[in-house]
This record gives structure tokens, sequence and C-alpha cells, in this order.
């Protein structure tokens, strides 16, 4: 095995880690990223290789995900950045530093910026790998604007805040937005359940489960079943979103940082910072309120500043 030791390694490789390496390489901290070869079943980019189409990214009025991360990638190179395609096999939080494994490698660096993303939870209907990003999407909120959505039956599966949240908001775009609740009552908060229930436009479709994604080109039917009757039935809809969760890929840190009842790394309020020194997190690794690629681009800049810092004193 060889051994170097670095200042910055950033692991990840979506907005908030390429913000991060940016931020870094500029501060001639000659950072390493390790971008992950299908880390958590995504390509390298992270959520957005998995968008066709952004408008809401500042500077891009119109732009493809995967476009979006090149742009991102090329700059990060440019500033500096060392960009290995490889999923790093585990992390060793020291009190004197990070110790990386990679394959045939041991690489120590003084700090360590986590930007592993969340992985959205699927349902793996039949047809989901056909209309993935054809009708069927995670975020509401990132793809819910986009003009195949525009005046379209839609479709949100979940019971929880986020799919309460994220039906509420559709329904700006939608002619009529249908929830599809596996139980027969809602999981989300109070105020929630009210805006959901006082909203003409919302359906709530109780002890309902998805079967079957249908269509041509994009998605237009979607199969469904009461779970309670067994009946069947046919859901004319032209979008489907899962909001049933996400899961912080936080896996390869085997416990070392303290995490949130659901997994999201804790960082101080304000601030990029671990319960570890010279270890941070930025992201949807640590964010699960708003889960924006603004607002994790925003994070790598925290999460670089935050190391930038912590070197100059020590």
């Amino acid at each position: 095995m060889s051994n170097e030791e670095k200042d910055v390694i950033i692991v990840g490789s979506g907005p908030a880690g390429h913000a991060a390496a940016i931020y870094t390489a500029r501060a001639r901290l000659k950072p390493m990223m390790f971008e992950g070869a299908m880390a958590g079943g995504v390509a390298a980019g992270g959520q957005l290789t998995t968008t066709t189409e952004v408008e809401n990214y500042p500077g891009f009025s119109h732009i493809s995900g995967p476009e979006l991360m090149m742009k991102m990638r090329e700059q990060s190179i440019g500033c500096g950045t060392e960009i290995l395609t490889r999923t790093i096999d585990k992390v060793e939080i020291t009190s004197n530093g990070v110790v990386v494994y990679d394959q045939d490698q041991i690489i120590e660096a003084k700090t360590l910026i986590i930007a592993t993303g969340a992985t959205a939870k699927r349902l793996n209907i039949k047809g989901e790998e056909t209309y993935w990003q054809k009708g069927m999407s995670a975020c509401a909120v990132c793809d819910g604007g986009l003009p195949i959505f525009r005046d379209k039956p839609l479709a949100v599966i979940g019971g929880g805040d986020s799919a309460a949240e994220e039906s509420t908001y559709l329904t700006k775009f939608a002619s009529k937005v249908y929830l599809l609740v596996r139980r027969d009552e809602l999981r989300a908060s109070k105020v929630m359940q009210e805006r959901v229930m006082e909203n003409e436009k919302i359906e709530v479709l109780w002890n309902t489960e998805a079967i079957e994604a249908k269509g041509e080109d994009v998605l237009t039917t979607l199969s469904i079943k009461n779970n309670q009757t067994q009946e069947e039935s046919e859901l004319q809809v032209n979008g489907l979103f899962y909001a049933i969760g996400h899961k912080p890929n936080t896996e390869f840190l085997n416990g070392q940082l303290a995490l949130d009842e659901s997994g999201y790394i804790i960082t101080e309020p304000g601030s990029s910072k671990t319960n570890k020194k010279g270890v941070f997190a930025c992201g949807d690794v640590q964010d699960k309120t708003y889960r924006q690629a603004i607002t994790a681009a925003g994070s790598g800049c925290m999460a670089a500043l935050d190391a930038e810092k912590f070197l100059a004193g020590h």
C-alpha cells in the first residue's frame, strides 16, 4: 500500500462537493475528490445526473442535470481539484486527522468534507425504470414546474409531511393531484393535513398502492390497487412523484459521526462542522429540509471556508 497526505479530501460530487472543491482549490489547498463510481446506484455528479431538465439553478434558465454537473466538474478541475472516479472503501476518523482507504492506497488527510448526498427512496414498481424522469420523479419542487406536468393530472405517493407539502405544491401547476396513501390516515402534521384536505385540487386515495407505470414515450397511466378490497383500477396521470423519504449516504462512515434519528449527519447550527474536529458535512447528507441544488452548493462553500479556517488554525 502507498501512503500520501492531503490537506483536504472531499467525498461526493454533487453541487455541494464541487462547490467545496472550487473554493478549496482556489485557496490553494489542492483538494482530492472521490466522485464515486455508481455510489448509491447514482452516477458521479449525484442526483442531478438523473434529472433531465433544470430550470431553477441561477444562471441557467434551461440546462440538463448531467450537463450542469459536467460544467461543475470541469470548473473544479480547472481550479486545481484532483478527481478520482472511485468509491472509497472506508474512512477512519482519528484525533490527528482522517485516514481514507481507497483500494490499495491509504491516504491521510488533515480535513474531510463529506458531500455524499441522500438517495431518494423508490418503490421499484413495474415500469419505474422505463418512465423514471419521463413522468416519474422523487422531487416535486425540482421537477413539478416542467412543461410536461403543467395543467395535467399528477399523482403523489406518501403519507407524511413531505407528501402533503409536495402534493400541495404541485397544485400550482397541475389540473388535479391524486395523493396515494397506503393507510387510512395521513402521518403528516395536523396543519399539513388540513392544507391537503382543504385544497380542492387534491383528491386523497386511501388504502391505495401503485402497481405499474404505463405509457408510451412518457407516463400516461398508473395502475393502482386498493389494499383492503384488492380492487385494481387505472389512473390517468401524466406525472408520478415519490414522497416516501430519502436515505442519507453515510454507511461508509461506520457510525463514527453523530447522526440524527433519520441518519443525517448532525452539523453545528450555522456551520458545516460535525462532532469530530476537521470533519465537515455539506449538501443533502446533512440537509433533510431543503434538498435543492442551490442550497447544497451554498453549504459546500460553507464547508470549504470552515475547512480553510480549521487548517489555518492548525
